[in-house]
C-alpha cells in the first residue's frame, strides 16, 4: 500500500504542471490518505473503539421490553442498510475504474495512474502491472470504505443507546411497577416496594446516562482532529471532482461516470456523517424531554435522592453534545449545506480559471 501510495505521488509530481491530470491524481489520492489519518487515529484510541463496542453489552442497557427490542432491530436494520449503500455505491463508483482503462484510446493504460520505476508497455510486463494495480487500487479503496463504515457504525450505535435510554425514562412508573400488582396507581407512591424499585432503577438509569456521555465525548475527542482533515478533503474533493465532471461531459461517458459516482460517493459519505452527529445532539437534548414526561409531577419527588437525580440528568441534557471537526466546524447538517454551497464556489472559480 505504501508503494502504491509512492507510485501515485511520484505520478502527482510529475504532472503538476497539466491542470486536469493534477487534479483528477490529487482527487484520488486525497480520499485515501484522509482514510488513513483516520484508521491511525482508530488504532491510537483502540481501547475507547473497543469500549463503544461493548457498550450495548452493559448491564444497565435494558431491552426488556418489546418495544426497545424494536428500537435496537429498527436501528440494526438502519445500520445495514446504510452500510449496503456505502459499499453499493464505492463499487459502482470501482466499476467505472474498472472500464474506463479497456475502452480508452491509450494503449498500455493502468486501471490507476501510477508511475512505476520500469517500463510495462512489453507484453510480458504490462498484464502484471495493470493486475497489480488493480488489487492494490481495490484494496485501497475497499480500504476506504470500511473505515466510512466503521465510523458510522459506531454513530449509530450510540443513538441506538440514546433511543433505548429516552423509551426508560418515558416509562420509568410502567417498568417500576411489574412487581406491584394489584396496587393502583394513586397508592404506588405509598407502597415501600414500589419506592426501593423505582429509586434503584433511577439510579441504573442515572449511571447509563452518564455513561453514554463519556462515550459520546470520548468519541467526540478521538473524531475531532481526523474529522477536521475529513472535512477539509471533503470540500475540496467536492471542487475537484465537481470540476471532473463538467469536463468529461462531453469527452468520455465512461470518464463522466467515473467522477460522477466518485462525487456522488463523497458527498453521501459525509452527509452520513453528518447526519447521524446532528441526530446525536438532538437526541441528547431529547433525554430532558423524556425526563419531563416520566410521570415525576405524581409525588415522586417525595422519595429520598429522587430529586437530585432528576435535576442532575435535566441539567446534562440542557447541555446538547455537538461533535465537532478539530473545534472549528460542528458536524451537522446545516454545516454540510454550508460546506457544499463554499465547494460549489470554489468550483466557478476553478472553472473561470481554466477558461482563461
Amino acid at each position: 500500500m505504501t508503494l502504491f501510495g509512492a507510485g501515485e505521488t511520484w505520478y502527482l509530481v510529475s504532472n503538476y504542471h497539466l491542470l486536469d491530470i493534477f487534479i483528477e491524481q490529487l482527487n484520488v489520492m486525497v480520499i485515501q490518505w484522509t482514510a488513513i489519518i483516520r484508521f491511525k487515529s482508530m488504532r491510537r484510541h483502540k481501547e475507547i473503539y473497543k469500549t463503544l463496542a461493548a457498550a450495548m453489552e452493559s448491564s444497565n442497557f435494558d431491552t426488556s421490553t418489546p418495544a426497545r427490542l424494536a428500537l435496537v432491530e429498527y436501528w440494526r436494520l438502519r445500520s445495514e442498510k446504510y452500510l449496503k449503500v456505502i459499499y453499493g455505491l464505492g463499487t459502482c463508483t470501482l466499476a467505472a475504474w474498472f472500464v474506463y482503462p479497456l475502452i480508452d484510446d491509450v494503449e498500455c493504460n493502468l486501471m490507476v495512474a501510477v508511475r512505476l520505476p520500469l517500463d510495462f508497455c512489453t507484453p510480458v510486463r504490462y498484464p502484471v502491472a495493470f493486475l497489480t494495480t488493480m488489487v492494490a487500487f481495490c484494496y485501497v479503496a475497499y480500504y476506504v470504505m470500511t473505515n466510512d463504515v466503521i465510523m458510522q457504525t459506531h454513530l449509530m450505535h450510540l443513538l441506538c443507546q440514546y433511543a433505548v435510554l429516552i423509551d426508560c425514562f418515558e416509562n420509568i412508573i410502567e417498568d417500576s411497577e411489574r412487581d406491584c400488582k394489584g396496587v393502583s396507581r394513586n397508592n404506588l407512591i405509598h407502597n415501600n416496594d414500589f419506592r426501593i424499585t423505582y429509586l434503584r432503577r433511577l439510579g441504573r438509569l442515572v449511571d447509563q446516562h452518564k455513561l453514554l456521555l463519556k462515550h459520546t465525548m470520548d468519541l467526540r475527542q478521538t473524531l475531532s482532529a481526523p474529522m477536521l482533515a475529513q472535512v477539509m478533503a471533503s470540500g475540496m474533493q467536492m471542487c475537484f471532482a465537481g470540476f471532473q465532471v463538467l469536463m468529461t461531459i462531453t469527452d468520455s461517458i465512461t470518464k463522466f461516470l467515473m467522477s460522477f459516482l466518485f462525487l456522488g460517493y463523497n458527498m453521501f459519505q459525509l452527509f452520513v456523517l453528518c447526519r447521524w452527529c446532528d441526530e446525536i445532539k438532538t437526541q441528547s437534548t431529547k433525554i430532558g424531554d423524556a425526563l419531563y414526561f416520566s410521570g415525576w409531577e405524581r409525588g415522586l419527588t417525595t422519595i429520598p435522592g429522587v430529586r437530585r437525580r432528576l435535576l442532575l440528568v435535566a441539567m446534562r441534557a440542557n447541555k446538547p453534545l455537538v461533535l465537532t471537526a478539530g473545534g472549528l466546524y460542528d458536524l451537522s447538517l446545516s454545516s454540510f449545506a454550508d460546506l457544499v454551497k463554499n465547494s460549489y464556489t470554489a468550483l466557478t472559480v476553478l472553472l473561470r480559471l481554466r477558461h482563461d
